[in-house]
């Protein structure tokens, strides 16, 4: 694919105040991105661990599966995640992220909706070893989707957009720290939707 074909160019930006956030519609065509789906569908190492829920422990409602360097440990909902190695597609992901947006990233977390009941509910990625201002570069295959975000001190104003196969969002700069994002139910839905989360652990914690 060429890195600064059209489909790099035609860029939506939501926002670009108390942070960014951009939008490519069509970052990766569509013989691409329905290969890319397909492997990781059946490759990928996908699991659903339990999370703690106001004191009880629940199922993730979705697969999911962290990929990165070694040692970029993340600890998110309460528990420590420890990267598995770089699958091939996914490593040429990360390059191409890298190169285009001239960042630097070293892991992922793959997110797999298997249908409109697997959800992502209302959060920031906020987390320590991620830093004060990370890059989240974010990518759909698959069955398109909501992604609902807002103003943490305005969370009534809700902001909604659908992402479709093949596309890429970037949060930067303070966005993290002003917004909340998530993917909603939407139980009409039947196909599933796979999203990759690049970004670049700064630090990682102790296995």
């Amino acid at each position: 694919m060429d890195l600064f074909s059209e489909s790099y160019l035609s860029m939506v930006r939501l926002e670009q105040q108390r942070g960014q956030l951009d939008c490519f519609p069509n970052w990766i065509a569509d013989s691409e991105a329905n290969e890319l789906f397909k492997e990781f569908s059946e490759q990928l190492q996908w699991s659903q661990p339990e999370l703690n829920v106001y004191g009880r422990r629940v199922l993730t409602p979705r697969l999911v599966a962290w990929y990165g360097d070694a040692g970029a440990n993340y600890r998110y909902s309460g528990a420590l995640h420890k990267p598995l190695p770089w699958h091939p597609r996914l490593l040429q992901l990360k390059q191409r992220l890298e190169q285009q947006f001239e960042i630097k990233l070293n892991s992922v977390l793959a997110n797999f909706y298997r249908n409109g009941d697997d959800s992502m509910g209302w959060h920031s990625d906020n987390e320590k070893e991620l830093g004060a201002e990370p890059v989240i570069c974010s990518i759909s295959l698959g069955q398109p989707r909501y992604f609902d975000y807002r103003l943490i001190q305005q969370p009534k104003e809700k902001h909604r957009i659908e992402l479709g196969h093949g596309s890429l969002i970037i949060m930067q700069g303070e966005f993290q720290q002003w917004w909340q994002h998530q993917v909603p139910k939407q139980k009409r839905l039947q196909r599933g939707r796979i999203n990759l989360t690049f970004r670049l652990v700064e630090f990682s914690y102790a296995t």
